[in-house]
């Protein structure tokens, strides 16, 4: 049974910074053709794709609004995928999901892939930035 579990939301002033972590049960990542993926969604907003990692090779994808500030990172060691968000904004403010599926998709795909290319989802965590 897959599972994700994310960690490491909170509060913080604009210009900090938080590391969400994503816990993956159920698979062993690093030997999976598995696709792993943050997203996010604001109040009264669409869900939107943040950064996405193929674990196979390490290739990351990232959104043109945290493109430079946010960094996905994986611990094969650990299988758990890591969001490194830096230089937050108050706009950066909604809860953040981690999403897989397998595939490989996001080794090549310049692009995150929409909610419905994804299978599992974690419960999400909250992150609130401040002005």
């Amino acid at each position: 049974q897959v599972q994700l579990v994310e960690s490491g939301g909170g509060s913080v002033q604009a210009g900090g910074s938080l590391r969400l972590s994503c816990a993956v049960s159920g698979f062993t990542f690093r030997y999976s053709t598995v696709c792993l993926a943050w997203f996010r969604q604001a109040p009264g907003k669409e869900r939107e794709g943040v950064s996405s990692i193929y674990p196979n090779s390490g290739r990351t994808y990232y959104a043109d609004s945290v493109k430079g500030r946010f960094t996905t990172s994986q611990d094969n060691a650990k299988n758990t995928v890591f969001l490194e968000m830096n230089s937050l904004k108050p706009e950066d403010t909604a809860m953040y999901y981690c999403a897989a599926t397998f595939g490989s998709f996001c080794s090549w795909r310049s692009y995150v892939g929409r909610t419905a290319d994804y299978t599992y989802w974690g419960q999400g965590t909250q992150v609130t930035v401040s002005s």
